[in-house]
């Protein structure tokens, strides 16, 4: 008779991946949903059902301004949910109001990764508003810089690295969750 796969640890409060567009929030967020058997949610994705159009038709539209705040909006509706994998835009975190709620109803993940990385990964997408400009590579390292201090702050850094396979750095950020305590039922904190 095959033994029955372990059953993975129960996520006590959301998780919410936090990083610079390319780390891998979405990608490795649905693949660490699926080792957690939680749902993954993306706030960018939730903001684009909600009015109907994409975060750049967003953005053009509206500003960035007005999508700051319905992107709050969105993360506080998603954080009262059950405990889940929760996708954030790479500007979410820069909130001292999203940090709060964040630090207050789960656990930030920054998914650490170095400008070459995030460059291979970016360069070529045409779905970024922010990388809409005569330098690309220049604002993304400015953004790295701006930002990278602020990340600092999350309750748990996973580096990312090249090569990685998605499923490898989903289990890396798993291992990081289990070490850190009130993360999982029955594990304090």
């Amino acid at each position: 008779m095959p033994k029955a796969a372990a059953k993975p640890p129960k996520l006590a409060r959301p998780v919410v991946l936090v990083g610079m567009m390319g780390a891998g929030k979405t990608a490795v967020g649905t693949q660490l949903a699926r080792l957690l058997r939680v749902a993954f949610l993306d706030s960018d994705a939730e903001i684009e059902r909600a009015a109907n159009r994409s975060i750049g038709e967003i953005f053009a539209r509206d500003g960035e301004a007005f999508f700051r705040a319905r992107e709050s909006e969105v993360l506080a509706r998603l954080l009262a949910g059950p405990p889940a994998i929760l996708s954030t835009g790479g500007g979410a975190f820069m909130s001292e109001h999203n940090r709060s709620l964040i630090a207050a109803q789960g656990v930030s993940v920054w998914l650490k990764a170095d400008i070459e990385l995030l460059w291979q990964r970016v360069r070529a997408k045409t779905t970024r508003p922010l990388l809409r400009t005569a330098d690309p590579l220049g604002t993304l390292t400015a953004l790295l810089a701006a930002r990278a201090p602020i990340y600092g702050l999350a309750q748990v850094v996973v580096e990312a690295e090249a090569g990685l396979s998605v499923d490898r750095m989903a289990r890396k950020v798993q291992t990081a969750l289990q070490a850190t305590p009130g993360v999982f039922t029955g594990q304090g904190g």
